[in-house]
């Protein structure tokens, strides 16, 4: 068999091919740079509004946002519907709404601010356990607010990265969010975090689609099950 490693059951292993699939990313697609100086609020609440909808949609949503609000606090004071009404061309808007005032709403009765700016420096379990403690909150927005604000070593797992560490067979068919973000931050480096997260995600979208993926353009097949597998049915 041509693929060049097992998913074990002992939870220390980690596939050989790890290295030699960051390199052949980096080859492909640069090592990205990560944007310095971003507000962890920020940051949360986009992630939110990216959930279930693209990124043009949710940028848009973004910026409707700040425009119409332009500190969080005064989204805070705002009725749902306003909120609702800024965010409408990102999808989802009456439940995200709800879940943005909610969340602006608990921070400030938890900190007294609405300045996350401590989650930078915090220890690192605290600020994943504070994050996490709100309502639709996630492993995957926990982790970019950390990783891409923060600058904390923290892995963010989005469909593209489920979908490909399952076809590279780095995580098993069927595993929690959380244990696919503890599977994946034990394998990776903690100093590629950002660069292996964005380019997963970028070969997601353009080879490793979930349909039709272009595998003889991919430059991970040597080390995929899926390939393999589809290999067989076609011999």
């Amino acid at each position: 068999m041509s693929m060049k490693q097992r998913v074990l059951n002992d939870s220390s292993h980690i596939p050989e091919s790890i290295p030699y699939i960051i390199q052949n990313l980096r080859t492909v697609y640069g090592k990205p740079k990560p944007e310095r100086g971003l507000d962890p609020l920020d940051v949360l609440i986009e992630t939110i509004l990216s959930q279930s909808t693209s990124n043009i949609n949710s940028g848009r949503a973004f910026e409707n946002l700040k425009k119409r609000f332009p500190t969080w606090e005064q989204a805070r004071r705002a009725r749902v519907t306003s909120i609702e009404a800024a965010i409408r061309s990102g999808g989802l808007a009456r439940q995200k709404s709800v879940r943005i005032k909610n969340l602006l709403n608990e921070i400030y009765r938890q900190r007294g601010s609405l300045d996350l700016s401590f989650l930078r420096s915090a220890p690192l379990d605290e600020a994943r356990k504070f994050l996490a403690s709100f309502k639709g909150i996630g492993p995957k927005t926990v982790a970019c607010t950390l990783l891409f604000a923060c600058n904390r070593p923290v892995f963010p797992i989005d469909t593209h990265i489920f979908r490909i560490a399952r076809r590279l067979a780095l995580i098993p068919e069927r595993c929690s969010d959380e244990q696919a973000h503890e599977t994946m931050e034990r394998m990776i480096p903690a100093r590629r975090y950002f660069e292996v997260h964005i380019n997963l995600i970028r070969h997601g979208r353009r080879v490793c689609r979930p349909s039709d993926p272009l595998c003889e353009e991919c430059c991970l097949v040597e080390y995929c099950r899926y390939y393999d597998a589809r290999s067989l049915r076609t011999d």
